[in-house]
């Protein structure tokens, strides 16, 4: 299953909840990747994805360098407005070329 399939399958309440959860209990374990080993069973999850998605908390709350989800989402839709407009170029391109060449063919008036 790919990254985003797996990314859809946990509510995000869930994944909120699950986060909350290694946040709170973490001084309960030796260490934080020991919360998660413990946390991550009861929740349905693997541990890495758990740690995933701790990893992506901490970007957002600024604990951890890194792009938050609010600017991966902004770079995505920047991305797909490129993509768009380099579409639209070069049908504007191709339309200009047609129309220049269909001037060209034209018979002169005199």
């Amino acid at each position: 299953m790919t990254k985003s399939k797996m990314a859809n399958r946990y509510s995000p309440e869930v994944r909120a909840r699950a986060v909350r959860m290694v946040f709170e209990h973490q001084g309960s374990y030796e260490t934080q990747a020991g919360a998660i080993a413990a946390i991550a069973p009861k929740i349905g999850c693997i541990p890495q994805t758990l740690r995933d998605w701790v990893k992506q908390a901490e970007k957002d709350s600024g604990m951890r360098d890194g792009v938050t989800t609010e600017e991966r989402d902004r770079i995505k839709a920047l991305e797909r407005e490129v993509r768009e407009l380099r579409q639209a170029n070069e049908i504007l391109r191709k339309a200009s070329a047609y129309f220049a060449q269909a001037e060209l063919d034209r018979p002169l008036k005199r």
